[in-house]
């Protein structure tokens, strides 16, 4: 398979990058200003380029040329959890996104945001980004997707941003959803809450008969790893799980009462391989997986791109 390049910006622990690689991309270099998500891609890839840094500081000259700009930068800024103050947050990135698309000039543009993006307060801010790339020669379009269609066993609602080059924009295509359904929770996790032999894990399995709601991350200025508020805790409870925190270890044999998940059962349900490893302790590994865009979701679109850019390299061999 002809295989083409990316460079991610704000690349986390690697939710999208693994996307990108499943539909065929190899990655120049992955800006992440963070160090225990770099610490995270370091020990997953060594040979990937990874560059700890502001993406400010970041230059995308050496990277003119490339085939695939991406990149999740900050959501904060349109969360429907924050302020939702848009281009007055300093934790904007668009700017730098556009930046980066001027100096690198890339075949196409992926970005990933929350659903709070579409809200109609943000229309001037969306209409500005889409004027901008266009100037620079591109056709830009959103869509909002559910990690649920894409085989993510979650609800989780995002945006993602696409911007092809005009002469391949008409090899663009959205992706459909898949006709099957998700695993529930208790399909997808019962081998890792029996793991210790638990009595009660088969019952556990059956109660857990639906898909998680949306897993969410935190930041840095707020407290340990739990599911979210009080009404995401509540969700989570209907499916027989305690979101008030996390468990290092699965429950033992003769355990009773609501379970707790485990990092590795939420990198699960993020749509993670059980062998991506994360960096850090229990807070910091649950912020990079409740962070994450969901590798299935990211490689859904990465395919339709990597499908538009062949589709113009087939012509032109032709």
């Amino acid at each position: 398979m002809t295989r083409f390049n990316s460079l991610e910006m704000c690349a986390g622990a690697g939710g999208q990058a693994l996307g990108l690689e499943t539909a065929g991309f190899s990655h120049e270099a992955l800006v992440e200003l963070e160090p225990a998500p770099c610490a995270t891609l370091r020990l997953n890839r060594p040979s990937w380029n990874v560059i700890e840094g502001d993406l400010k500081d970041f230059g995308g000259t050496p990277y003119k040329g490339i085939d695939l700009l991406a990149g999740g930068v900050p959501c904060p800024p349109f969360s429907k959890a924050g302020k939702q103050l848009g281009a007055k947050d300093e934790r904007d990135l668009f700017p730098e996104a556009i930046r980066l698309v001027d100096e690198c000039r890339p075949q196409a543009v992926m970005l990933e945001n929350v659903r709070g993006l579409l809200d109609a307060v943000f229309d001037d801010y969306r209409n500005k980004v889409e004027k901008q790339l266009k100037k620079l020669g591109y056709v830009p379009s959103w869509r909002l997707f559910n990690a649920s269609d894409y085989g993510v066993s979650q609800l989780r609602p995002r945006v993602v941003f696409v911007g092809i080059r005009k002469d391949l924009a008409e090899g663009f295509s959205w992706p459909e959803p898949l006709q099957t359904a998700p695993p529930t929770v208790g399909e997808l996790l019962h081998d890792l809450m029996a793991a210790n032999g638990w009595i009660g894990a088969a019952r556990w399995r059956e109660l857990a008969n639906a898909i998680a709601p949306t897993l969410v991350g935190g930041s840095k200025k707020h407290g340990g790893p739990d599911l979210g508020p009080t009404r995401a805790k509540r969700a989570w409870a209907t499916i027989g799980v305690d979101g008030m925190g996390l468990w290092d270890d699965a429950p033992g044999r003769d355990f009773v009462g609501m379970p707790r998940l485990t990092p590795r059962m939420t990198a699960r349900i993020q749509g993670f391989p059980d062998d991506w490893q994360f960096f850090g302790r229990k807070t910091a590994a649950y912020r990079q997986i409740g962070n994450a865009f969901p590798p299935p979701m990211a490689a859904a679109v990465a395919r339709q791109i990597f499908a538009a850019l062949s589709a113009k390299r087939i012509y032109k061999v032709a």
